[in-house]
């Protein structure tokens, strides 16, 4: 199984920690994955690590689709992956319509329709086949809708990028993980049960189905897991329960909440309503108390090593039945980082 680390993000302040990408970058780590919200943008974290190391691949997790052009996202994944050598993963998301259409000012559209659109057009460009046309329900090459010139033509990319440049999705709806599995090399869920791949084992097929002659030895499931080493399981789980309670609770209005069905799914339907009337009520302390130990258990690891260690049975197992193709880990304790790699690499 393949281990990598989520570290790249810019939040109230730019703090990436190099230091323990280059360590796990010596530990044989296979990636890094860079993040966007309101803020701080994937791409510029990801070619600065980039450019200061080696081996380490750095995908973003994720790019905003609709904030930005299927040909610009192709641009910047040929750049970066021909100046480091292909080390560049491309990780798309649709976000959500608070933020896309909040912040960046465009419609939020369909999802699942943008992901498949998208990346069509960007596997156009990738290939350089012929000029580059595209005539979608999102998007046209060339664009001759409204305010249209008249003056588009298609394109070829001048630059002809030599490299291999995976593209992931980050979805968790069954038409959004369908659609990954159809025109995408992998995909991140937020949280996994590593022993609940039934959750997501109809979609997958659906999409594979949809594709023609695909397999999961061509398409890499790669759930982030927070890891928190410590001698106190209930204080290691605190940070996770907050940021669980902020997505099941609070990411999405009611009634259209993803990772509130996603909860649902997983086994955990009850403590998925109460969480939400909680964290919606403003009661933000009380939705993180509500998460159960149990989900945070199943989809992370905490505790003392020996703990952890005896926990990541349960992941190597789903590695060998290839429902798991890579851990990312939200983690930047380096025991913890020199321990999964002891055991799983």
């Amino acid at each position: 199984m393949k281990l990598g680390i989520l570290g790249g993000g810019i939040g109230a302040r730019v703090n990436i920690n190099l230091k323990a990408i280059k360590h796990a970058e010596a530990l044989g780590y296979d990636s890094v994955w860079t993040a966007e919200a309101w803020g701080g943008d994937a791409v510029t974290p990801a070619a600065w690590i980039l450019a200061q190391t080696d081996t380490i691949k750095v995908g973003t997790a994720i790019m905003q689709m609709p904030a930005r052009t299927p040909a610009m996202t192709a641009m910047t994944a040929m750049s970066l992956a021909e100046l480091s050598g292909g080390r560049f993963i491309v990780g798309l998301g649709a976000s959500g319509p608070q933020v896309i259409e909040g912040w960046h000012g465009v419609p939020y559209g369909k999802p699942v329709t943008r992901l498949k659109e998208y990346v069509q057009v960007m596997q156009q460009i990738f290939a350089r086949k012929a000029p580059a046309a595209f005539d979608g329900e999102l998007y046209q090459l060339p664009y001759t809708g409204p305010g249209a010139t008249g003056l588009g033509k298609p394109l070829k990319s001048i630059l002809h990028c030599e490299e291999d440049i995976p593209i992931y999705a980050a979805n968790i709806t069954p038409r959004g993980v369908a659609a990954a599995a159809e025109v995408c090399d992998g995909f991140f869920p937020i949280w996994m049960d590593p022993e609940k791949y039934s959750v997501f084992e109809k979609p997958i097929q659906q999409g594979f189905d949809a594709a023609g002659d695909k397999n999961l030895t061509q398409f890499e499931v790669s759930p982030f897991v927070t890891v928190i080493m410590g001698d106190d399981v209930a204080k290691c789980m605190m940070p996770i329960r907050a940021n669980m309670a902020l997505y099941i609770g609070g990411m999405g209005a009611r009634g259209k909440n993803f990772y509130n069905n996603y909860a649902t799914a997983l086994g955990f339907e009850d403590e998925a309503v109460k969480i939400q009337d909680l964290f919606l009520s403003g009661k933000k302390d009380e939705a993180a108390a509500a998460v159960p130990a149990e989900l945070i258990d199943a989809c992370h690891l905490v505790g003392p090593a020996q703990r952890i260690k005896e926990r990541l049975g349960r992941w190597k197992t789903a590695g060998n039945k290839g429902h798991v193709g890579a851990m990312l880990l939200g983690c930047q304790q380096p025991e913890a980082l020199e321990l999964i790699a002891a055991e799983m690499l």
